[in-house]
C-alpha cells in the first residue's frame, strides 16, 4: 500500500492530533515540531519562542481513501488560519498556521485551496498560513502523543480541543471511522 506524508501546523498540536484521529484511511497522526533552527528541540525548547519550531503534526495516509485536498480542509475547518502566530490563547511563532509541503503537487494543492478558502472568505478574514517546503520533522516527547484521548476531562481538552473535534466530526463526520 501507497501512503503520502503531511506535515501542517495550526496551532497547538494536542487540538490537531485530536481533531484529525480517527479518519478513515489515516494510518497515523504524530505531534512534533518543524521549521526551527535547533535539532530535535524539547517542547519546553519550543514553547520558548526562540527555536523558531512550529507545534505540528504529520500525518500518514492512503491517498486511495484520503485525498491531500481533504486533509487541508477539515485542517482550515478546526483551526482559525487567519491569526498571525495565535490561535485563540496560544501566542507566539510556534503557533503558526503553516503547510510544510512535501511535493509540488502538496503545493500546488495547498495554495489552491488556500485561495479557495480566501475567495469564499471562509473566515471573514484573509488568511495568513505560510505554505512552505519541508523542513526535518522531530516527534513531540511521548507525553505529548494522544494527549486528547488520555486527558479527555483536563480543563484545556475541555475547552479548546473538544469543540475542534466535535466541529470536524460534525463537519466532515462520514470520513469519520
Amino acid at each position: 500500500m501507497t501512503t503520502e506524508t503531511a506535515v501542517l501546523g495550526g496551532g497547538c498540536f494536542w487540538c490537531l492530533e485530536a481533531s484529525f484521529q480517527g479518519l478513515k484511511g489515516l494510518k497515523s497522526v504524530t505531534p512534533g515540531y518543524a521549521g526551527g533552527v535547533v535539532d530535535n528541540p524539547t517542547y519546553e525548547q519550543v514553547c520558548s519562542g526562540q527555536t523558531g519550531h512550529a507545534e505540528v503534526i504529520r500525518l500518514e495516509w492512503d491517498p486511495a481513501v484520503l485525498s491531500f485536498e481533504t486533509l487541508l480542509r477539515l485542517f482550515f475547518v478546526v483551526h482559525d488560519p487567519t491569526t498571525l502566530n495565535r490561535q485563540g490563547n496560544d501566542i507566539g511563532t510556534q503557533y503558526r498556521s503553516v503547510i510544510f509541503y512535501q511535493t509540488a503537487e502538496q503545493e500546488r494543492t495547498a495554495r489552491a485551496v488556500m485561495d479557495e478558502i480566501t475567495r469564499d472568505n471562509l473566515w471573514g478574514r484573509p488568511p495568513v498560513t505560510a505554505i512552505v517546503p519541508a523542513a526535518p520533522f522531530w516527534p513531540a516527547e511521548d507525553r505529548h502523543h494522544n494527549y486528547y484521548a488520555r486527558n479527555p476531562q483536563a480543563g484545556y481538552c475541555q475547552v479548546v480541543i473538544a469543540p475542534k473535534v466535535a466541529k470536524a466530526r460534525t463537519v466532515f463526520g462520514s470520513l469519520f471511522r
